[in-house]
């Protein structure tokens, strides 16, 4: 009884490890956020709304058709509409009713309405698009920046390798007699500085790790690995290119140009509505109507009645005969339906001449409206450029800046060697030593943040002319 509990155990705890260890890559990150950010679930659900309202814009260009039933009764001054005499007793009655109407004319409205309304849902579309991008972006800065912190501690680790080996080293020659008490002194300071220093770039890491895994809705960073690429420093093809090419290369893609190109064309449309509003508005009118009343009656037992109806000049009685019947009943349903039938067709114009200047006051706002989503396009095409000439000149500084710190990295590392054989043969205070250290480290430094601003904006500038993010070489 207890191996299969164990052999499930241990299926559970091998699941549960595989899991913990899984290495995230940036397309890993990408798409996690992408499918479970709260505020990109948000904004398709503006999407969802936006169909709603194409199809609602659409739907009203239909005739619409409206029925009525009602049952009741009548009696004492209530007038019976069918006989139109007052009920002395309860009568009940029915009646039904339908009506559809028809916009034949009303200056094409509902035609911009759903025009409008279809260049709303492409703008929120790529609204959408827009905010997948920022997230992308975001994501990719955030899982560079572990990789920049990643490099730094180990940085920082070997730094304080060495400056631990000096220390264990100059105890030995302090112990021998070798060297002064200071000298080790300022060596342990400078080893406490430094793992300070460790410290605070191991923090740097976490919180790096902390901001990406926030930003992924994860509930722990406990586990949470990446992937560890090589990043080879490469001239990118992309800053071989001219800003202004990038640029027209953008114009066609970028979402957030096209959202506010789809929010102008709405804006257009919203000024032709308001222009309509000036036409006549020509509607059909269609409507039927029948029922049922207990007081309209039929007569039974026919029979003619000779009656009175005045004297001629002669002085000669005049009569006429009506019909009489001995008994009525209560005129069948199917009857009062049939033979009650109304059917109505109208058209209706109606010409609007003053309603209060509200027609010239809203075709006005909806001038002002489609000049600010002209300016809004206007804007947004600037700082397209503007970003791109700014990450295309930070790339290229970047990538200058690489190569001038990868020289002095290679310099400073002959000049920390030269120095560190110099100080073991006691050639060189420990002041000098530990100044040649920090130089080596401040150019590992320049040299690794140069690296990964580089890296970063090129992979912006790639982003903008249509390729995938991606660090991989």
């Amino acid at each position: 009884m207890k191996k299969p509990a164990i052999i499930i155990l241990f299926f559970l705890l091998a699941f549960g490890t595989v899991n913990a260890q899984k290495v995230w890559t940036l397309e890993d990150c990408i798409n996690h956020a992408l499918e479970n950010n709260i505020q990109v679930k948000q904004y398709l659900l503006r999407v969802e709304n936006a169909h709603s309202d194409v199809f609602q814009s659409k739907i009203n260009m239909l005739p619409n058709l409206n029925g009525y039933v009602s049952h009741g009764w009548n009696w004492g001054q209530a007038i019976d509409r069918f006989t139109n005499q007052f009920a002395t007793e309860r009568v009940q009655s029915n009646n039904f009713y339908g009506s559809s109407t028809v916009t034949i004319f009303n200056g094409f409205q509902k035609v911009n309405t759903v025009r409008k309304s279809q260049y709303d849902l492409m703008a929120t579309k790529f609204d959408t698009d827009k905010f997948l991008d920022d997230i992308s972006l975001s994501i990719a800065m955030a899982y560079l920046q572990i990789l920049y912190a990643q490099e730094y501690v180990a940085i920082a680790e070997n730094q304080i390798n060495i400056t631990r080996q000096q220390v264990e080293r100059m105890k030995k020659l302090v112990t021998a007699g070798t060297l002064a008490q200071g000298d080790l002194l300022t060596i342990e300071a400078q080893l406490a500085a430094e793992d300070l220093q460790g410290v605070e770039a191991q923090n740097n890491l976490d919180l790096a790790f902390l901001t990406l895994v926030q930003m992924l809705d994860l509930p722990l960073t406990d586990g949470f690995t990446i992937e560890r690429p090589v990043i080879e420093f490469y001239e990118s093809q992309t800053i071989l290119m001219k800003p202004d090419q990038i640029f027209s290369f953008a114009m066609g893609k970028q979402p957030g140009i096209k959202s506010n190109e789809m929010r102008y064309e709405s804006a257009m449309r919203s000024l032709a509505i308001a222009r309509g509003a000036q036409s006549p508005n020509i509607q059909m009118v269609g409507s039927w109507g029948t029922g049922y009343s207990g007081a309209q009656k039929i007569g039974k037992d026919e029979y003619l009645e000779t009656i009175p109806i005045g004297y001629t000049s002669d002085n000669k009685l005049v009569t006429t005969q009506v019909v009489k019947y001995g008994s009525t009943a209560i005129k069948p349903f199917a009857d009062q339906f049939n033979d009650n039938n109304n059917r109505t067709i109208d058209f209706r114009v109606n010409v609007p001449i003053f309603n209060g200047w509200y027609t010239r006051t809203s075709i006005n706002k909806a001038k002002i409206a489609m000049q600010n989503a002209e300016f809004e396009l206007e804007s947004s095409k600037l700082q397209l450029n503007k970003t791109i000439q700014q990450a295309w000149a930070d790339a290229n500084a970047s990538f200058k800046k690489y190569n001038a710190s990868n020289k002095k990295v290679i310099a400073t590392q002959e000049s920390f060697k030269y120095a560190d054989q110099r100080f073991n043969l006691g050639m060189l205070t420990s002041l000098d030593y530990n100044n040649a250290k920090k130089e080596l480290q401040r150019a590992q430094s320049e040299m690794l943040q140069s690296k990964y601003d580089y890296v970063f904006k090129t992979k912006v500038l790639d982003f903008y002319m249509g390729l995938p993010l991606s660090i991989k070489n």
